[in-house]
């Protein structure tokens, strides 16, 4: 049953991950560019993760109250 939190949440995971292999990929090549933007690409991950663990307790906390 796909609907609109199940879609919702399954976004901000697609992001985290996305976040993720930026940050990996920034890693593995090296260079100028990983020196300055490594620190800022972890915090963007940090700060999605975070987003995504709300959406997905709120979800759960939705579906528990709704169907008790």
């Amino acid at each position: 049953m796909i609907n609109f939190p199940n879609i919702i949440l399954f976004l901000s995971m697609v992001i985290v991950i996305i976040i993720l292999a930026w940050g990996l990929i920034t890693m593995a090549r090296g260079g100028e560019y990983n020196k300055s933007n490594s620190n800022l690409i972890m915090r963007y991950r940090i700060v999605f993760q975070a987003i995504a663990i709300i959406i997905f307790v709120t979800i759960l906390m939705i579906k528990r109250s709704n169907y008790g």
